[in-house]
């Protein structure tokens, strides 16, 4: 079977460069060894966010008073909760299945590896053996949980994200090793159920890839809500032998021993690059990646990499720009594109972890800002200040914003609040467009909404706040 475009996966990296590719004139496969729309669509960013929701209006309606609603005897249906999260998601992936059909791109079900110049040998799941070729490969094999020698996953005790997702009840209490995004929406959303949440973070401060004002926020909503945060903290040991898990917890003040029902590990992702035929065909990799250009070619000509595979920020919305760019880097090379696709900036992707408060950031943090070399002028908006925060019960949080204090370039945002993940967008339009805080101030912004504190922390930097 012969194409023009082969694409090894079909996350949210791999099914946009196969629609794109399409959309350029390729003749176009897509192979997949489990479900279509990958981890994220199936295991990750879509099916963690209807649970979420799913707590969301249950914190609602435990606190309908707060907004004048009696509610009486509220309860959760555990199982129904799990059950909705799963119909989403396979919603989903039935999209994906009609988006294939609609741009004319062959799926091909199996495990593919590499199997000479565009050559990929698919097996199946009922081990018979195919082999398709194509002048271009993409390879978007994404990633999966990353496992430490002291909490061995064995899906039961001590789970993954995977199993976090589908547990056949609710655990009385559960211990989340990490505290990055996928740690705490999954502590946000058990603790919101009623399980008694402790987090253990290695490095001082939770969410650590984000601004430290935003880290400190954080843990104190946390906190707020009931979770138990140990920062600087390292689980050393585990024990499942008895009913539930004991983990050995050492940190600056000694060793401590915590019993819970389940251990989630969510010590961050490992790239899946186990016998894809990187190694017998020359491609390189290091860390743990596949090493790419900034076009997303490999070291062998006609191979691309895009996604957790590679060295970019593990993000879908990453992965699908990167697919994209992907294909329409093989348009220009076989003259179906007069023009070279931008290469990414990985300085204005923005981040988002949907937790409640929920965070969004893009740019530089404070610190990074200022470790590069920049005067920089800070500005912050509490949301306690906004009319539609407070209409909305929802007064957590802030805006930051960082300009560079010379030429008043944009330099970052870092928010925490309800629905900040909606509002960082206007952050990453105004850096592309090289915006500066006069553009900003200048812009009027609909009043009462969430996303003039964007504006107002702005005004705050210059010494022109108006409602602080």
């Amino acid at each position: 079977m012969a194409y023009d475009v082969i694409v090894l996966g079909s996350g949210p990296g791999g099914y946009p460069a196969a629609i794109r590719a399409s959309q350029l004139g390729f003749k176009v496969a897509i192979i997949e060894k489990e479900s279509l729309g990958g981890v994220c669509l199936n295991w990750g960013c879509i099916p963690t966010k209807a649970l979420l929701k799913s707590a969301q209006v249950f914190d609602y309606m435990k606190h309908s008073a707060d907004y004048g609603i009696k509610s009486n005897g509220v309860e959760h249906d555990f199982g129904a909760v799990i059950k909705r999260s799963r119909g989403v998601a396979d919603k989903m992936s039935k999209g994906v299945q009609f988006l294939m059909k609609k741009n004319k791109i062959d799926v091909v079900m199996g495990f593919g590896k590499i199997a000479g110049k565009g050559k990929i040998e698919v097996t199946a799941a009922d081990g018979k053996k195919q082999t398709v070729e194509a002048k271009y490969i993409i390879i978007a094999t994404g990633a999966r949980s990353r496992e430490l020698p002291a909490m061995k996953i064995d899906g039961k005790k001590i789970i993954g994200y995977r199993e976090a997702m589908v547990l056949p009840e609710q655990p009385k209490t559960m211990i989340v090793v990490g505290s990055g995004a996928i740690g705490v929406e999954f502590a946000d959303f058990y603790n919101s159920m009623g399980t008694k949440v402790t987090v253990v973070e290695f490095m001082p401060r939770v969410v650590p890839v984000e601004d430290e004002d935003i880290s400190k926020e954080l843990e104190k909503q946390l906190k707020k809500k009931g979770i138990t945060i140990m920062t600087s903290a390292e689980v050393t040991k585990t024990d499942t032998s008895g009913a539930g898990v004991k983990a050995t917890v050492k940190s600056a003040s000694g060793e401590t021993v915590i019993e819970a029902d389940i251990l989630l590990s969510a010590v961050g992702i490992q790239s899946n690059l186990e016998n894809i035929g990187l190694e017998e065909n020359g491609i390189k990799t290091e860390k743990g990646k596949i090493v790419v250009d900034k076009y997303l070619q490999t070291s062998v000509p006609g191979i691309l990499a895009i996604g957790d595979c590679s060295p970019g920020q593990a993000l879908a919305h990453v992965a699908s720009k990167e697919g994209i760019n992907a294909a329409e880097y093989c348009a220009f090379l076989e003259k179906k594109s007069t023009h070279q696709p931008e290469p990414m900036d990985y300085n204005n992707i923005p981040g988002c972890t949907y937790c409640t408060p929920e965070i969004a950031s893009v740019g530089f943090t404070e610190k990074a800002a200022k470790e590069a070399g920049f005067e920089v002028k800070v500005g912050k908006f509490p949301f306690m200040a906004s009319g539609k925060a407070s209409a909305a019960g929802s007064t957590e949080g802030f805006v930051k914003v960082i300009f560079d204090a010379k030429y008043g370039e944009f330099l970052g945002a870092h928010m925490i609040g309800s629905g900040v993940t909606e509002i960082i967008a206007e952050v990453v339009v105004a850096r592309k467009l090289e915006t500066t805080f006069h553009e900003i101030l200048g812009s009027v912004h609909p009043h009462p909404t969430m996303s003039e504190a964007l504006k107002e922390a702005t005004a705050a930097a210059y010494g022109e706040a108006i409602d602080i």
